[in-house]
C-alpha cells in the first residue's frame, strides 16, 4: 500500500520505527499524529496553544457591523478557519447577506490557498494571493498595487499583528479589523504540556512539529512558566529536530538561534515527507560490530537484524557508544549523558542494564582504567 497524496512520503509501516515525534498542534492534530504513527513512530500530543472562539460573539458581530457600513475597498482574508467562523456568526446574527453583499463589491485579496478555498465556498472570489503566503507580504501587495487613502478590511488570525495593520495605516489607509477567534496558551498545570516540555528538556524526542507560530510561543511560555525554558530551547538546538510548515511557523524558533526543517511547499503534506526523509537519512546511525550491524533508530537499536526497544536511560547510553563509533567512552562522560549530573554509580547500573537488554555479551565492552567502547 503507498500514500499517493502529493507531498507526502511513500507509506511503509517501519519507516518511522523507533523514533519519538511530539505534535504541538491542536486543530488538524489528527492529521499529523495519524500520518507518524502509521508508518511506526511513538507520539507525543500536547497542544501548545488552543484556538477558541469568544464566550461572546457580540464584539465580532460589532466588526462585522462596522465592516458592512464602511464597505471596504480591500478586504485581506488570513486564514480559513477565520472566515469560516466569521460567515457562522455573521449568519447566526443575521447579517450573512449582508456581509457577502458587502464583499462582493471589494478586492479581496488572500494569504494563501486554504484562505481562498473559505472565500470560494462563501460564493465569492479574490483577485489575487500574497506571494510568500503572509501577512507581511500580503499588507505589501496592498501598499504596492493600490491607491492610498483606501478602507482595508483585516480578517485576523487569532493574534493581532499589529505591526502589519500599523504598515497600512502609516501607507494613509482606513483599517478596521474582525477577530473571529484567538488563541489561548497551555496552562501552567497542563499535564499534557509537562510531559512535552520534560521529554523535550531530557531528549526523549527526536523531532517535534509546529503548524503555527503561536504554537512555539506556546511551548516557550510553557517551558519558563516550569522554569525549563534554556533547557528546552538548548535541546532543540542540538538534539531534538524542531520541523515546521512553513517560514511565519518557523519565525520564533529561528529567533531562538534553532535551525528548524521547513518544506519548500508550506503545506501539511510536505511536512510530513521532510520530518520522514530527514529521521531516515539524518537520524539513523548505523555502525559495524564483530557481533554484527548495529542501527540505531531513535528509541529503537536494531542489533545484527533483531529490534530491541531502549529505555530512556539505556538509550543516553548507547547513543553515545554509538556516536564514538568504537572508540572510548569515559565513565565520567557516559555518566554526564545519563543524567547530566555525573553519577557514575548510577551509570554502572544503567549500563549494566543496557547489556542485559541488548542480549549481545560483549556488544559492550570494557576497557580496564578508561571506560567502554563497542566492540567493533
Amino acid at each position: 500500500m503507498t500514500d499517493e497524496r502529493p507531498g507526502v512520503a511513500a507509506f511503509r509501516p517501519d519507516q518511522l520505527a523507533g523514533f519519538r515525534i511530539g505534535v504541538t498542534s491542536d486543530r488538524r492534530s489528527a492529521d499529523l499524529i495519524d500520518a507518524f504513527e502509521r508508518r511506526g513512530a511513538s507520539v507525543l500530543h500536547a497542544p501548545t496553544v488552543h484556538m477558541r472562539h469568544a464566550d461572546d460573539d457580540a464584539p465580532v458581530i460589532a466588526d462585522t457591523e462596522r465592516i458592512i457600513a464602511a464597505r471596504p475597498d480591500v478586504l485581506l482574508a488570513t486564514t480559513s478557519y477565520g472566515m469560516r467562523r466569521w460567515f457562522e456568526v455573521s449568519d447566526s446574527a443575521g447579517l450573512g447577506e449582508d456581509l457577502q453583499e458587502v464583499l462582493a463589491g471589494s478586492t479581496i485579496l488572500v494569504r494563501g490557498p486554504k484562505a481562498r478555498g473559505a472565500v470560494r465556498a462563501a460564493g465569492l472570489d479574490d483577485a489575487g494571493m500574497s506571494d510568500e503566503e503572509t501577512t507581511a507580504s500580503l499588507v505589501g501587495k496592498v501598499i504596492a498595487e493600490f491607491p492610498s487613502g483606501i478602507t482595508v478590511a483585516v480578517q485576523l488570525h487569532g493574534s493581532t499583528d499589529e505591526d502589519q495593520l500599523q504598515r497600512l495605516r502609516d501607507a494613509g489607509d482606513d483599517v478596521i479589523t474582525v477577530a473571529p477567534y484567538s488563541w489561548s496558551v497551555a496552562t501552567d498545570d497542563d499535564e499534557r504540556a509537562t510531559r512535552l516540555i520534560d521529554a523535550i528538556a531530557g531528549r526523549h524526542l527526536d523531532c517535534v512539529t509546529f503548524t503555527s507560530a503561536p504554537a512555539v510561543d506556546g511551548l516557550f511560555i510553557a517551558a519558563l512558566a516550569r522554569g525549563r525554558h534554556a533547557e528546552v530551547v538548548e535541546a532543540l538546538r542540538t538534539d531534538v529536530v524542531a520541523a515546521g510548515v512553513g517560514p511565519v511557523t518557523t519565525g520564533p524558533l529561528v529567533a531562538a538561534g534553532i535551525e528548524p526543517l521547513q518544506p519548500d511547499r508550506f503545506r501539511m503534506g510536505a511536512l510530513i515527507r521532510l520530518v520522514c526523509e530527514h529521521l531516515e537519512a539524518r537520524s539513523t546511525r548505523r555502525v559495524s560490530t564483530r557481533h554484527g550491524d548495529v542501527e540505531l533508530r531513535g528509541s529503537l537499536a536494531i542489533v545484527d537484524g533483531t529490534p530491541v526497544r531502549l529505555t530512556p536511560a539505556s538509550l543516553s547510553l548507547f547513543r553515545a557508544l554509538v556516536a564514538a563509533n568504537g572508540a572510548v567512552v569515559s565513565r565520567r562522560e557516559l555518566s554526564i549523558a545519563l543524567d547530566g549530573g555525573g553519577d557514575e554509580h548510577a551509570m554502572e547500573v544503567s549500563l549494566s542494564r543496557l547489556r542485559q537488554v541488548l542480549g549481545r555479551p560483549g556488544l559492550v565492552s570494557t576497557v580496564v582504567k578508561r571506560g567502554y567502547r563497542l566492540d567493533v
